[in-house]
């Protein structure tokens, strides 16, 4: 759920050492949550987002549980940074947590301030989704090896990069149509070339990150990026279909 700045400061030997076409263990990820990932490109709500015909109050719900969630994104960025196991490696780290807690904030900011959408009900509050999910990845970031925690932190690099080019696409279409769309203008700016070249560092860190790892750190690392995957699912979902709290 953010954009990472474009960095190309991580260039050890041991980021790269998947280019001489050896199987990665990143791939070994992807293809273990290809249901899952299936199941997220076939989501109402992320085709309706890309269409244009998502309703506005719907939006506008997405994008204040969205800015929610890259606040406490940032922290656990923050905390991989500190617990990486080198000096570029946690400059990237460190950088993509600043930009999720300033420049992607202030994206969101902007947009709800902007007058194109309906107003707030009333103060946003975590849902269910959205708190789990950062919950989950600050508690990893926090108790759990590095290399744990880097797998946790993937899937909101890649996997919204990937839906990211699709939802892009969609949102040209619309806009050729309606260059006003309040929202389509927005959409266009998931694919960003920066955004793919901090989706591929981040890859090679946790392709890193494993070739170092003992073999049941490589198994929580798998579980940590299919648990994240499923709250990726969960977060989108439940801004068209609405999970409440109980009553309190």
């Amino acid at each position: 759920m953010t954009t990472p700045v474009h960095d190309t400061s991580v260039h050890s030997a041991s980021v790269n050492s998947a280019s001489d076409g050896a199987p990665r263990f990143t791939d070994r990820l992807w293809e273990r949550t290809a249901v899952l990932r299936a199941a997220i490109d076939d989501m109402e709500f992320l085709r309706r987002l890309g269409d244009g015909t998502l309703p506005l109050d719907v939006f506008r719900t997405y994008i204040e549980q969205d800015a929610l969630y890259l606040a406490e994104y940032a922290k656990a960025l923050a905390l991989l940074a500190v617990r990486s196991p080198d000096p570029q490696t946690a400059a990237f780290w460190a950088t993509s947590a600043a930009t999720a807690a300033v420049v992607e904030t202030e994206l969101h900011e902007g947009l709800m301030s902007s007058g194109a959408l309906p107003e707030s009900a009333g103060t946003p509050e975590h849902s269910p989704a959205c708190l789990g999910y950062v919950s989950y990845l600050t508690a990893t970031a926090a108790t759990e090896p590095y290399p744990v925690a880097a797998a946790a932190v993937l899937p909101c690099f890649w996997i919204y990069a990937e839906v990211g080019r699709r939802l892009a696409a969609d949102a040209h279409d619309v806009l050729a149509t309606d260059p006003s769309h309040p929202y389509a203008q927005w959409v266009t700016t998931y694919d960003d070339p920066a955004f793919h070249e901090s989706v591929a560092t981040a890859r090679r860190l946790v392709d890193a990150a494993a070739a170092a790892a003992t073999t049941t750190q490589r198994d929580a690392m798998e579980k940590a990026f299919v648990v994240a995957t499923r709250y990726e699912f969960q977060f989108w979902d439940t801004a068209l279909n609405p999970q409440p709290w109980p009553a309190s």
